[in-house]
């Protein structure tokens, strides 16, 4: 059929890291919680700034007590540890 020759090859090869990685990407707006020692871990990713504003005013409303701080993220952990 004429259609079949229009359609695009798919890839179906991609694998379940690759999707995270993608998936990750999608998330750049990231909440770090401060640490001593100059360290940092990453508590949750958005995709939009305004998500992730509320999200932190709501973080910092029932952690009083913790810093947080709003990131763009343009290259995300890949290990999300702290830092």
């Amino acid at each position: 059929m004429f259609l079949d020759s229009l359609m695009m090859p798919q890839n179906t090869e991609t694998s379940k890291s690759e999707a995270i990685a993608y998936r990750d990407r999608l998330n750049t707006w990231a909440i770090a919680r401060l640490l001593p020692n100059l360290q940092r871990t990453v508590v949750a990713r958005f995709r939009s700034r305004s998500d992730a504003e509320g999200h932190l005013q709501r973080l910092k409303q029932l952690i009083p007590q913790a810093s947080f701080i709003l990131v763009f993220d343009c290259q995300p952990d890949s290990n999300k540890s702290n830092h």
